[in-house]
């Protein structure tokens, strides 16, 4: 078997597939795009500690405890993966690309990476979203004179230091960047496609599992997935509630057009802009997948639990529903139990 991807749900499937009975290396293979150890994680941003993470739930079989709220959340997740990895023997081909899987013989998956080709009864895709920064289009936005860029090159607030600072973005990611950036910019405008939601009170376990239907009802119907984020909204707490009373989070609608020197609406409204940075998510990274082509008219791919419905061979783990650090681990025990059965069925089928 082939995993692809050593995020939280990839090593939650390695776990899980470990744990059954199938040995690393000789049963399957894990493959990580990523330098090192820690999925998207090490990839953001070093004013995100620790402390300011809204949540993160441990692998199976191994807490993460005792981390320092004032460390980069970089760093404590990158040294968490990598204890994770040791202790269970989850050898991790990293960097690894996988460019393509294919349908080979006899049956088989054939997958193409940068370190051969391997054939494979089974695939568990755990790609994550954080290699497909999602960048709308507007008008003007090719002649802007301003910097753009999206939240996965933001590395701090210093770097806005004295500019006028365009927020786009309406979830977790956009408000933390309007907090940071507020006491450097000269200037903060944020603006969002739809009014922002924000959430009182604590986000139990029944109202968790209506979020998740939510986006589990999007993929099994074949289109393309919201975030569990998204049908959420945002926590309000203490830092939140000060953003709303001092006007840092004064929203206003998406604009129209991106002029020369800053961004516009129709009613005549312009806002003069240096930066404008783009907190406007990402799209889940299975381009590797298209040969395949499992994509439904509707531009998703139709899941059913973890397992795609035109090939159950497919499992896509910390997509949709779970999209999310306990949703990914679920998912990786989930893939785990029908792949056992798949497997099953073709020896007793054989036999």
């Amino acid at each position: 078997m082939v995993v692809v991807g050593a995020g939280q749900a990839g090593l939650s499937a390695a776990y899980h597939l470990r744990r059954t009975g199938f040995e690393p290396e000789r049963d399957f293979v894990v493959f990580d795009h990523s330098p090192g150890p820690g999925g998207a994680w090490q990839f953001r941003w070093p004013t995100l500690t620790w402390g300011k993470v809204h949540g993160m739930h441990s692998l199976p079989g191994m807490e993460l405890t005792e981390a320092d709220p004032a460390q980069p959340s970089a760093q404590v997740v990158a040294g968490y993966f990598a204890a994770y990895e040791r202790e269970f023997g989850l050898r991790v081909h990293r960097p690894a690309h996988v460019r393509a899987v294919r349908e080979g013989t006899a049956g088989r998956l054939l997958v193409e990476t940068s370190q051969g080709l391997w054939s494979t009864r089974a695939l568990i895709n755990a790609t994550g979203t954080w290699e497909r920064p999602f960048w709308p289009r507007y008008p003007g936005q090719e002649t802007f004179r301003g910097h753009q860029l999206h939240t996965a090159q933001y590395r701090g607030p210093e770097e806005f230091a004295g500019q006028r600072v365009v927020v786009v973005g309406g979830g977790a990611s956009g408000t933390q960047h309007l907090l940071e950036l507020a006491p450097y910019a000269a200037a903060t405008t944020w603006v969002t496609r739809r009014p922002p939601l924000f959430r009182e009170g604590p986000f139990d376990e029944n109202a968790g599992r209506a979020a998740v239907a939510l986006v589990e009802e999007r993929v099994r119907q074949g289109l393309p997935p919201r975030s569990v984020v998204s049908v959420t909204g945002l926590p309000l707490n203490d830092a939140v509630r000060r953003g709303l009373e001092n006007g840092t989070l004064h929203r206003l609608p998406m604009f129209d057009r991106i002029t020369l020197d800053g961004v516009a609406w129709r009613d005549g409204r312009h806002v003069a802009a240096d930066v404008i940075l783009w907190a406007t998510g990402f799209r889940a990274a299975l381009a590797h997948l298209a040969p395949l082509g499992l994509r439904e008219p509707g531009g998703g791919i139709r899941v059913q639990g973890t397992r795609v419905v035109a090939d159950p061979r497919i499992h896509l783990v910390g997509y949709g529903p779970s999209a999310s650090t306990i949703g990914a681990n679920r998912a990786g025990r989930a893939a785990v139990r029908d792949i056992r059965r798949l497997l099953a069925g073709e020896t007793a089928a054989a036999a």
